[in-house]
């Protein structure tokens, strides 16, 4: 559902790309006071006159020419600025959707996938709306207007032109059905390479490991062969809409061209209203007559544009629809919680998409202020899962989750994650420096940075790598100072007096693992800390025990 805000930009960037289109119609239509003067100054030549009496007709024709310049320049700038607008918008809008769909969906669209579509194919939407619409008003307009201009002076040059340009746009709409078709075929081979492309890059060292790298060479070359064979069909559909709008073009305008001369050297005493056309009158009809195809032309050439258009717009609104939202997908101004808050969970029931059976069903605890909590239980029984309904990620199918007191529902959501911090077992680092790692983007000053390393025991790595920046994915850090370094995330955290930990010291040494227990305990003074665990060390050190069972059995407090 739109909301009255996207609506009302949309209605202004429609009136933006209404204004630029009739810029655009209004500037090509002055080539008839031009062809006007031009034929004029070649009568008066050919009757004998001076270069006094061009100087006039020239004079005119520079100004115009200045005047058409100008409108086609505001007009070009009006609807790029517009089409940038909407481009902006509709990017905004289906990032918003998939920022705000559940990490539970398994529906999820790929990170590349969505990549594509939103930096590379959206990028067919300026084209289409800055060039597409003012062509379709010029193609209305300019005809119809040379059509009044040339009426007057001949009947049958009128006839002639009236005949030839309708099967222009009616050949243009049956190869552009098909044009559509194969442009919006070309966006998905597209989004399917540079998906498959994204995924591998990211796992390289994974294939690479069990020698499967040609394997996956063969397949991106398959990917790559596809989108080959896609751009080629798109190619071959655009010219051959171009050679049918050439041969109606060049046809209409020979007609014209056979007509005029024919009727200037006496062989054709029939066409005009009873007279016979002058050299000047000739000369207009000639000029004018490929002026009449050249809007459509112009259309034709951005029909493509068009189909290419549409097509990135339904990709761009595809994404995110049908997803599971995250619950209050919102970010709230300020922590939600005075002082350390309690957990009460109840008949919790949880099914992901697509499942017959329940991931949790029942379960139930509750925590005091400043509690720990250890959730323990094989793989897929759920632990995972019940963090996040803690977290607010995802809407359970029944029960109730409480913290400090209020229920955590769509409207809650947001402003209670506001006071938590996350501890995930994977850690995903970015790109870039130490402290760009930490803050993420908030608004945390240096000095919190630095006691947040100095908590993690990171200041010494900061101190001995500086500036330097972290590879993708960690690289430069070794595991435990990747997991420490989440560590720091939620130490800089403001207000998070709610901790949730997902098996924080999985993979890691006895040793690394004992620091890291220490670390999180060390976070946890003051706050309430729910972990999810394999690890019966850490599990001995929390206050509470909490130990689902596998999917279908009931889980034992």
């Amino acid at each position: 559902m739109r909301g009255p805000e996207a609506m009302e930009r949309d209605a202004r960037t429609d009136g933006r790309l209404a204004r630029a289109s009739a810029l655009l119609a209004v500037a090509p239509l002055l080539w008839i006071p031009q062809a006007a003067l031009i034929a004029l100054a070649l009568g008066r030549i050919a009757g004998g006159g001076g270069v006094a009496g061009v100087l006039l007709p020239a004079a005119g024709l520079v100004a115009l020419a200045a005047l058409r310049a100008l409108l086609e320049t505001a007009g070009g700038w009006l609807a790029f600025v517009a089409a940038r607008s909407r481009l902006s918008a509709a990017r905004a809008a289906a990032l918003a959707r998939v920022a705000a769909g559940s990490p539970l969906d398994r529906a999820r669209a790929p990170s590349g996938r969505v990549a594509s579509v939103v930096a590379e194919e959206a990028e067919a939407v300026t084209p289409s709306l800055a060039r597409f619409r003012p062509a379709r008003l010029r193609a209305v307009v300019v005809p119809l207007g040379i059509l009044l201009a040339v009426l007057p002076l001949s009947w049958l040059v009128a006839l002639l032109l009236l005949i030839a340009a309708p099967l222009v746009p009616v050949f243009m709409a049956l190869v552009g059905w098909r044009a559509q078709a194969a442009s919006a075929e070309r966006l998905g081979h597209v989004a399917d390479m540079n998906a498959a492309l994204l995924d591998r890059l990211r796992g390289i060292a994974t294939i690479r490991a069990l020698g499967a790298a040609n394997l996956a060479a063969r397949r991106l070359r398959a990917e790559a062969e596809r989108f080959r064979a896609g751009t080629m069909a798109v190619l071959r559909i655009a010219f051959l809409s171009s050679a049918v709008l050439e041969l109606f073009a060049a046809l209409g305008v020979a007609m014209v061209a056979v007509f005029v001369g024919f009727h200037l050297l006496g062989q054709i005493g029939f066409g005009a209203w009873g007279a016979k056309l002058t050299l000047g009158q000739g000369v207009f009809l000639l000029l004018l007559a490929p002026a009449f195809f050249e809007p459509l032309r112009e259309l034709s050439a951005v029909w493509h544009d068009r189909a290419s258009g549409e097509a990135a717009l339904a990709a761009l609104d595809a994404l995110g629809q049908g997803a599971a939202v995250l619950p209050g997908a919102g970010e709230a101004a300020e922590a939600p919680f005075a002082g350390t808050p309690a957990v009460a969970v109840s008949g919790l029931c949880f099914r992901h998409a697509g499942r017959a059976e329940a991931a949790l069903d029942g379960v139930a605890f509750d925590l005091a202020p400043g509690e720990s909590l250890a959730v323990t239980g094989p793989s897929g029984a759920g632990k995972s899962t019940l963090l996040a309904l803690v977290a607010g990620l995802a809407t359970p199918e029944a029960g109730e989750i409480r913290i400090g007191g209020r229920r955590l529902d769509a409207e809650s959501a947001a402003e209670l994650r506001a006071g938590m911090a996350w501890i995930g077992q994977s850690a995903r680092i970015f790109p870039g420096t130490l402290a760009r790692n930490v803050t993420l983007g908030r608004s945390i000053g240096p000095g919190e940075v630095a006691e947040a390393l100095r908590f993690a025991r990171l200041d010494g790595v900061a101190a001995a790598r500086g500036r330097a920046l972290i590879g993708e994915g960690g690289y430069g850090l070794s595991g435990g100072e990747a997991l420490r370094l989440t560590i720091a995330r939620a130490a800089a955290t403001p207000g998070a007096r709610l901790i949730l930990a997902d098996e924080p010291t999985a993979h890691l040494d006895a040793e690394t693992a004992a620091e890291v227990t220490e670390l999180l305990l060390a976070l946890a003074r003051g706050r309430t800390l729910i972990v999810a665990t394999h690890d019966p060390l850490l599990a001995a050190r929390l206050d509470r025990h909490l130990a689902l069972a596998a999917p279908g059995l009931e889980a034992a407090a």
